[in-house]
């Protein structure tokens, strides 16, 4: 699983969150820290509006929590996720042993050219390719 600290640059750089079954999430306030959820038919459902998207929290006897606008929800996508919103861009992941221990290396194309990011997690190579074809596509896009 990623963290918030890439999760949050991912936000900033503009990928987008379709709340999906099966989706863990943090709710992004100090104090609630560290508590991950996941969206589920039962218990917390996303909810479209005109105004937004809400997450609902069914039968929530815990805290008293009803509802959270997905603006204060933080996704942490998992790895099958970061693959897939890559797209035609990635090539690789490859799982390498050195002596410092296991690093995991995500390969996409990147302005024609391939590029390599590494990390002890392959979510986190994956997240960082993502942030890196995000920038990218922004710094492409006209004015």
């Amino acid at each position: 699983m990623i963290g918030m600290d890439i999760a949050r640059a991912l936000r900033h750089a503009g990928m987008r969150w379709r709340p999906a079954s099966g989706d863990a999430f943090v709710i992004d306030r100090p104090e609630l820290e560290g508590d991950v959820f996941t969206v589920s038919d039962m218990t917390i459902e996303p909810h479209e509006f005109d105004t937004g998207t809400i997450l609902g929290f069914n039968g929530t006897t815990e805290w008293a929590l009803d509802s959270l606008a997905l603006e204060d929800a933080l996704w942490l996508p998992r790895e099958d996720q970061l693959r897939d919103l890559l797209g035609s861009t990635f090539r690789s992941l490859r799982r390498i042993d050195s002596a410092g221990g296991v690093i995991y290396r995500v390969d996409i194309t990147l302005g024609g050219a391939t590029t390599s990011f590494e990390a002890t997690e392959p979510a986190v190579a994956y997240a960082s390719a993502l942030l890196a074809l995000i920038e990218s596509e922004e710094e492409d896009a006209p004015l």
